[in-house]
């Protein structure tokens, strides 16, 4: 029989290419060597570690859906590997790396003007600059549909008014993509942050996503020049083809933060001695380790088949969703199990696994909520829509 890896227990890893293999090394000597030692500090402090953004962009981690334009374009089963090893340290680091290439450098990619791919792909590849997705509302969220944010023409420019709530790099951000009506239609815009009416100031008295800077935005009068609309972004389509590119990062995404629990619980165990017996050698523990890596093994074949099929372009939204549910869900319970056999330690910041905990959390709701997710698949099932 093979050795087995103790967290790929089926030998996924031996299914990736050499490139695959490569980026996946590569990206976890960073996260290892750069961002594990400081993570906790800033979780602390509720910051994001700025510095961190320069490196990522060195090892050409922004523009993996872009071709040309000084990005390096890779495959969605590698966007997937890189967004598992950041999350193995820290789900804002994944966030504002899932942000950057999904929500803001995509669209502009794909639904832009040539000027407007000119101006930010470049700037946006090298961590010059930083984009934030403006689409979540404070009264709608789950149902985009509801948007209330308005443009209107005036003199030749459009003027933005409304609001945006849980917006990801919005403290931070040079450019949003931004989603309003226009004449009942929903469009996006890139919004320069700097100009006037656009006021973005951080959700405070976070307990979850703690390095993520997140943000409020509030448009006043904001006015835009005509050339700032994304011509191609017509509708909630447009959206939702951005939404499953970043969905699919948040079920890579909630993976790496479950091995990352699993591996501290497995450490922890084996270490730890209680009664003159290791803390692994004791059956209910045994059952909770086995019960972690059979969620863990699982979520790594969804992931693994669910990459192949999006770089085919054979996976829908529905499969999307069905990963986005399952990893996430269970996630949160490894992360509550590997807590409950670090006993006490389980809460410091030095064993990390109280960290991703309280950051699951607030994922469970993000890029859409496990009831939202249910329904898809409901939806997918039965042909009848739940949602109305």
């Amino acid at each position: 029989m093979a050795q087995t890896d103790p967290v790929d227990f089926y030998q996924t890893a031996l299914l990736l290419t050499d490139e695959e293999k490569e980026i996946r090394d590569t990206v976890r000597r960073f996260v290892v060597g750069k961002c594990i030692p400081i993570i906790a500090d800033y979780f602390d402090r509720a910051s994001f570690p700025i510095e961190l953004i320069a490196q990522m962009a060195q090892l050409d981690l922004f523009g993996v859906h872009i071709k040309g334009y000084g990005c390096r374009s890779r495959s969605h089963m590698i966007y997937g590997i890189i967004c598992e090893e950041l999350a193995r340290c820290d789900s804002g680091l994944r966030a504002m790396f899932s942000v950057q290439n999904s929500l803001v450098m995509f669209p502009i990619f794909e639904f832009g003007s040539e000027a407007q791919r000119e101006k930010w792909l470049p700037a946006m590849a090298k961590g010059k600059a930083i984009g934030c997705f403006g689409l979540s509302e404070p009264d709608y969220g789950s149902d985009p549909g509801g948007m209330q944010t308005e443009a209107k023409r005036k003199d030749g420019q459009y003027v933005l008014n409304g609001k945006k709530m849980w917006i990801t790099n919005g403290t931070i951000a040079d450019v949003a993509v931004i989603w309003a009506r226009l004449d009942n239609e929903i469009r996006g815009f890139l919004v320069e942050t700097r100009m006037p009416g656009f006021h973005a100031k951080p959700v405070q008295r976070k307990f979850s996503y703690r390095t993520s800077p997140t943000a409020y935005i509030d448009l006043k009068d904001c006015t835009i020049p005509a050339d700032a609309l994304l011509p191609g972004a017509n509708g909630l389509k447009a959206v939702f083809r951005c939404l499953n590119h970043a969905r699919f990062g948040v079920a890579c995404g909630a993976l790496g933060s479950a091995i990352a629990c699993y591996q501290a619980a497995k450490d922890f165990a084996l270490k730890r001695k209680v009664f003159d017996q290791p803390v692994a050698s004791y059956q209910l523990v045994q059952d909770q380790l086995a019960r972690m890596l059979v969620e863990i093994t699982k979520a790594q074949l969804v992931n693994y088949h669910l990459g192949r099929m999006l770089d085919e372009n054979r996976a829908g939204p529905a499969q999307i969703s069905l990963a986005k549910l399952n990893n996430v869900r269970e996630a949160i319970k490894i992360a509550r199990t590997a807590r409950d056999i670090l006993g006490a330690r389980g809460i410091l910041a030095d064993h990390h696994v109280m960290r991703h905990l309280c950051d699951l959390e607030a994922i469970s709701t993000l890029e859409g909520t496990a009831g939202m997710h249910t329904l898809v698949l409901g939806k997918e099932i039965t042909g009848i829509s739940a949602f109305k």
